[in-house]
């Protein structure tokens, strides 16, 4: 089964942009989105009809997701910025930018303050949605589902995506939380968007400290800005 995959698209356009520049970049740079951290995928015993709901769940969610950014995509080739902004919020509303902040400092996490926390979620959250609109062609892929797995809270699904005639594994690492789908992990090729933003972070911290990830960070941030 095939649909325009809307988290599919997002990771081609990281995947391709780590491959230009993964040899002189870091990776926040590399992975020009997102975006995000990974959480074991711990699937739960139940029966099988259960189960086939969950995966029901799953696939409707990216489903809508993905209709939502192609409404919005049309045809056109120039977009005003209100519906850049738009192109923003849909893709961005299915991250959970609060466990990936988690995810993504690890140990470090609990050696912060909240405000600390805070602030990185936000300003880690604003550069991956700013990313996240940097190829927007990569929304218009083709993906074929493979296959979900799904349990009460936690989901794991395999595509296979095309972008750009290349033929890509791409899978989604998703949590549910108030009974809403949220992706978690993006798994290109077998390599973990999650892993890579974890280890880089963290190198930061163990070396620097967190006061000098937050100063790269905001610079980053600022940068997109200006």
């Amino acid at each position: 089964m095939i649909f325009a995959g809307y988290f599919l698209n997002i990771a081609y356009f990281c995947a391709a942009a780590r491959r230009k520049r993964q040899k002189t970049e870091p990776f926040m740079t590399r992975a020009a989105f997102f975006l995000v951290l990974l959480l074991a995928a711990l699937f739960a015993l139940q029966d099988p009809a259960q189960a086939q709901s969950r995966s029901d769940e799953v696939r409707r969610f990216l489903e809508q997701r993905d209709r939502e950014i192609k409404s919005v995509l049309g045809d056109r080739e120039t977009f005003t910025d209100e519906q850049r902004e738009q192109l923003k919020r849909v893709i961005n509303n299915g991250i959970d930018f609060a466990a990936m902040g988690r995810a993504a400092l690890g140990p470090f996490w609990a050696d912060t303050a909240p405000d600390e926390q805070q602030e990185f979620v936000d300003v880690f959250s604003q550069i991956v949605r700013n990313q996240s609109l940097s190829d927007l062609d990569a929304y218009r892929s083709v993906v074929t589902y493979e296959n979900i797995a799904a349990g009460d809270e936690t989901a794991r699904v395999t595509t296979t995506t095309v972008y750009k005639d290349i033929p890509m594994k791409v899978e989604y690492v998703l949590g549910r939380t108030n009974e809403q789908w949220q992706v978690q992990d993006i798994i290109l090729d077998d390599v973990s968007t999650a892993d890579g933003y974890a280890r880089s972070f963290q190198a930061v911290v163990r070396k620097r400290g967190f006061d000098s990830l937050m100063n790269s960070l905001r610079k980053k941030l600022d940068g997109m800005r200006s």
